[in-house]
């Protein structure tokens, strides 16, 4: 099957393109947001290929994933045939409602008969209001990192990207107190200058500022215990990723967090004071640490496994290829 796809989301797309199909993935000149093409920093197969867009219209093409919704008219632009209409069309919603009265958020793509949504967590699909476009959740599922869990240093690993512009979002807020109880390693994209903007010191707290994602790896591996502090937001295939190496976690119970996240796979709570006593604890007991994180691997991999995700795309894929026809 040959499937179009835009580069977005970096992580959730080197899962999909470890399946058994062809994926079109557009490339411009300036390799802008509709034109990024193949991942530099994360492990894509040969069937993931580069395409310009002017070569669209002659492509053969199966199927398109939409991730954003002017990519429903770029599409259609570019391919000369209509998404939904002339071949099948999944819109993939990785994000939770953003603006307004979150209960009762409209998706964009609301009430339409062309289409499909296909989101990623049960979370999103119970709070976006899709009318009555069908909907469907397709779990996450994560390349295994090449990394096995040490636990050597006693820190805190901590991934977010934009820390400072979206603040409480990602529990920014959170993290100088947590820096109390154990020095904190943040990596992600605009960390550098962190400990600055919360009036921290630098032995406190260290920026690692888009590492590529197997060093990255390697260097969570080596703290003891990983926070996932995010109040707001769909989730984040980094806590997936710390698990699947064996890290214990302390995470706000929050959106589908509570799904991810055994309590006995360290500690899930929205009582703050009760993740700085389980940070405590798998600091000053490294035995208890590794059993924690044994619990979230064993977790991870069974509900986030590669193969079980690329299985449940597969099913989904040819479903609407099939009924498109």
């Amino acid at each position: 099957m040959n499937v179009l796809l835009w580069h977005v989301h970096g992580s959730w797309t080197t899962s999909f393109v470890h399946g058994k199909h062809r994926y079109l993935v557009p490339v411009t000149h300036d390799r802008g947001p509709y034109g990024l093409g193949r991942a530099r920093t994360y492990p894509w197969p040969d069937s993931a290929v580069e395409v310009a867009p002017d070569d669209l219209r002659t492509a053969e093409v199966d199927l398109v994933i939409l991730q954003r919704p002017e990519e429903f008219d770029l599409a259609a632009d570019w391919l000369g045939r209509r998404p939904g209409r002339d071949l099948a069309a999944i819109f993939v919603e990785h994000n939770t409602p953003k603006d307004g009265d979150v209960p009762n958020s409209r998706h964009p793509m609301a009430d339409r008969d062309d289409l499909l949504i296909a989101h990623v967590t049960a979370f999103n699909q119970l709070f976006w209001d899709t009318g009555s476009t069908r909907t469907t959740v397709v779990d996450h599922g994560v390349v295994p990192p090449a990394v096995e869990y040490t636990g050597e240093l006693e820190r805190l690993a901590v991934v977010i990207n934009e820390p400072v512009r979206r603040w409480r979002v990602t529990g920014t807020d959170l993290l100088a107190r947590f820096a109390e109880i154990a020095p904190l390693d943040v990596f992600g994209m605009k960390v550098a200058g962190l400990a600055d903007h919360l009036g921290l010191p630098a032995d406190r707290l260290t920026s690692h500022d888009d590492l590529p994602q197997a060093r990255m790896h390697a260097e969570l591996g080596r703290r003891r215990a990983y926070l996932h502090l995010c109040r707001w937001t769909s989730l984040g295939l980094s806590l997936i990723e710390a698990m699947t190496i064996g890290m214990p976690v302390v995470a706000l119970a929050t959106t589908e967090a509570v799904m991810a996240v055994p309590p006995e796979a360290g500690a899930l709570s929205t009582r703050v004071d009760d993740l700085f006593d389980a940070t405590r604890r798998l600091m000053a007991d490294p035995a208890l640490a590794r059993r924690a994180g044994a619990v979230g691997r064993a977790a991870a991999r069974e509900r986030y496994g590669l193969e079980r995700f690329l299985a449940d795309w597969d099913r989904l894929l040819e479903e609407e290829v099939c009924a498109s026809r």
